[in-house]
């Protein structure tokens, strides 16, 4: 196949991976409103998705620093998914790469600048029932990068963001794990348009 080829494959791929991610976004996140500050962000075009191929936690670290910089010079960038095709499947090795990720946050002197919200196909809160774990799964292994000024901005124009994640929990515990398994495998069905 060649070079060509491949890239072709990759391109394609990473296509999917972006219409799968979308159509998560659309469907659970804001079909559910499990974040009411999404809706705005996509529609005005501000989201950034970024994927990943690494399969080195090094590597997948200098992606995270790229799209930091990329945020930094790009102030018309809301928010970014830096979405991973080939890596951090099982979740515990997951949550070891968010710690990283977040104390390189930290390092490079991005605290209170820019957040990193999780999400993950098998995303597990301690203590909870898997339904109510929902509110965090997500087709790909994935980290959000959040602008701390944006949060802070959107949370003072909603009427009561502290209830937002009880809310949340509420909604998914009305569907059972099975259901909600059946709402993200409908993701992966791409619609030829």
């Amino acid at each position: 196949m060649g070079n060509f080829g491949s890239w072709l494959l990759i391109m394609k791929a990473s296509q999917d991976i972006q219409k799968i991610t979308q159509q998560w976004l659309e469907r659970v996140v804001i079909g559910y409103n499990f974040c009411p500050f999404a809706k705005a962000v996509l529609l005005q075009k501000r989201l950034r998705y970024r994927i990943s191929t690494q399969r080195d936690l090094e590597a997948i670290l200098m992606e995270l620093v790229a799209e930091l910089d990329h945020l930094e010079q790009d102030p018309q960038t809301e928010t970014t998914l830096l979405i991973f095709a080939e890596e951090l499947a099982d979740f515990e090795d997951y949550l070891d790469s968010l710690a990283m990720a977040e104390a390189l946050l930290v390092d490079l002197g991005y605290e209170g600048i820019y957040q990193l919200a999780s999400f993950h196909p098998d995303y597990q809160f301690e203590g909870e029932a898997i339904n109510t774990s929902y509110t965090n799964r997500s087709p790909y292994p994935m980290w959000h990068l959040l602008r701390e000024a944006s949060i802070e901005q959107a949370i003072a124009h909603h009427p009561n963001p502290a209830a937002i994640p009880t809310r949340n929990a509420a909604l998914a515990a009305q569907q059972s794990a099975t259901t909600w398994a059946s709402i993200l495998r409908r993701c992966y069905e791409l619609e030829d348009h």
